[in-house]
């Protein structure tokens, strides 16, 4: 089985949080961690954060959390900005091998 990395995005409701979003990165742990590093947030999640982002990895086809970050809107928009970037140039590479 191969182990996958993917993003997932996350915010609070009243009944606790919901998944919102995924970003795939494959199978590539270097590149996911690194991008993973580049995010802004915080790693001192608080009762007060609504909005979470998050480094997961399948492990026998079952998600396990590896990292976690909170972020406000405005650090949410540039995350986005960021990773979607990231995975149109990792897409692309993969096409020309």
């Amino acid at each position: 089985m191969k182990t996958q990395f993917y993003i997932l995005l996350s915010l609070k409701t009243p009944r606790g949080f919901v998944d919102y979003g995924q970003y795939f990165f494959g199978d590539d742990r270097g590149t996911a961690y690194e991008l993973f590093g580049q995010l802004k947030g915080h790693q001192n999640l608080k009762d007060s954060c609504l909005l979470h982002i998050d480094l997961m990895e399948t492990v026998d086809e079952l998600p396990v959390k590896v990292k976690t970050i909170c972020c406000t809107l405005e650090e949410l928009a540039y995350n986005c900005k960021l990773i979607a970037r990231e995975v149109f140039r990792l897409k692309n590479l993969e096409e020309m091998e």
